[in-house]
């Protein structure tokens, strides 16, 4: 069954790779949609797939990378648009 998440992550999450890991775990699972930084020093994610897979990179998002500190993951239950064909970095 495929699922949408909507993702907020907070810590210290800007200028560790972050995003670059989110992308790569991403492109692993073969999930789609992006990761962005915030202004506010958060990152922000969209992700769309089966549910299980989407699980698991929602797990991998909540340790980050080995320079990252995850405090909190604030996530929202989305409907699937299915417009995107990949998983991006956007700026």
């Amino acid at each position: 069954m495929s699922c949408a998440v909507h993702l907020t992550v907070s810590g210290h999450v800007q200028g560790v790779g972050f995003r670059w890991f989110v992308l790569q775990e991403a492109d692993a699972a073969g999930v789609t949609g992006w990761v962005r930084n915030l202004p506010d020093g958060r990152v922000e994610v969209w992700i769309e797939g089966e549910a299980e897979t989407v699980r698991t990179l929602e797990q991998a998002i909540a340790r980050g990378p080995r320079h990252a500190r995850v405090t909190a993951v604030e996530r929202r239950q989305e409907t699937p648009t299915g417009r995107f064909r990949e998983f991006g970095v956007e700026r």
